[in-house]
C-alpha cells in the first residue's frame, strides 16, 4: 500500500478528541477506584461514556476520517 492509499486509522479531529476525553476519564476513574471515593468512579464513568459520544458527534459533523471537513495530513 502506498501512502496515499492509506485509509488513516481514526486519525481525525473526531477520534483523537474521544480518545483524550476517554483516557482522562479513565486515569481519574482509577485513581478514584483507588482512593476509594465512589461517586468519583460513577462520575468518570459517565465521563468516559460522553466522551464517546463526543467523538461521535463531531464524527456526524464531517470531522471524522472521510468527513467533508477532515483534512488529511500525510504521513512522515
Amino acid at each position: 500500500m502506498s501512502a496515499g492509499t492509506v485509509p488513516g486509522h481514526g486519525n481525525s479531529p473526531a477520534a483523537w478528541t474521544a480518545v483524550i476525553i476517554m483516557l482522562v476519564a479513565f486515569a481519574i476513574g482509577t485513581l478514584a477506584f483507588w482512593l476509594d471515593v465512589p461517586w468519583l468512579v460513577w462520575a468518570s464513568a459517565g465521563l468516559f461514556v460522553l466522551g464517546a459520544l463526543v467523538g461521535l458527534i463531531l464524527k456526524l459533523a464531517g470531522f471524522g476520517v472521510g468527513g467533508d471537513r477532515y483534512q488529511p495530513k500525510p504521513h512522515a
